[in-house]
């Protein structure tokens, strides 16, 4: 049996008992994740896939360690410019050992509000009066009229002095 999940903007193909590195997670050392997010889950008999997302299906993992990756050497140059960056890059990663795959039961979790959030609520509280916006209109249309471009006069004289 195996699954196709999504973690961290990443897709994985896992099977029970296998060990993989993910983007960080911010759990501890030893704890269990669970990840919720299963696009296709083959078993031996029949394979479900998700639109996008198979309802119900979850796969468990236990975290065993963070670690950083190998680096990245990153250089940019720009030929006869003069132009040289050297830069070094190493992904925060965790590993990960897959203990069980689920095909129903889940339990989706309700996602948590952020601090962003009630801001939203509130703007959309207030709302303007009748009086605001009928002079926000007015006053708009009031500059709108006023912004006429002036026509150019025809250069006749200076016509007439230069045939001369």
């Amino acid at each position: 049996m195996f699954a196709i999940i999504e973690t961290g903007g990443t897709q994985y193909k896992v099977e029970k008992g296998q060990k993989l590195d993910i983007n960080r997670v911010e759990e501890k050392e030893g704890s269990t994740i669970t990840f919720d997010d299963v696009l296709l889950l083959n078993d031996e008999k029949d394979t479900k896939v998700g639109a996008p997302f198979v309802e119900g299906a979850s796969v468990t993992g236990k975290i065993l360690a963070h670690k950083r990756g190998d680096k990245i050497v990153v250089f940019k140059m720009k030929p006869k410019k003069r132009y040289q960056k050297k830069q070094g890059h190493r992904q925060e990663l965790t590993t990960v050992e897959i203990t069980d795959i689920k095909a129903s039961g889940a339990k989706k979790t309700a996602p948590k509000k952020t601090a962003s959030e009630p801001a939203a609520e509130k703007t959309t509280a207030k709302e303007k009066t009748p009086k605001q916006t009928a002079t926000k209109t007015a006053t708009t249309k009031k500059s709108a009229t006023k912004k006429v471009p002036a026509k150019k006069k025809a250069p006749a004289e200076d016509q007439k002095a230069e045939k001369k």
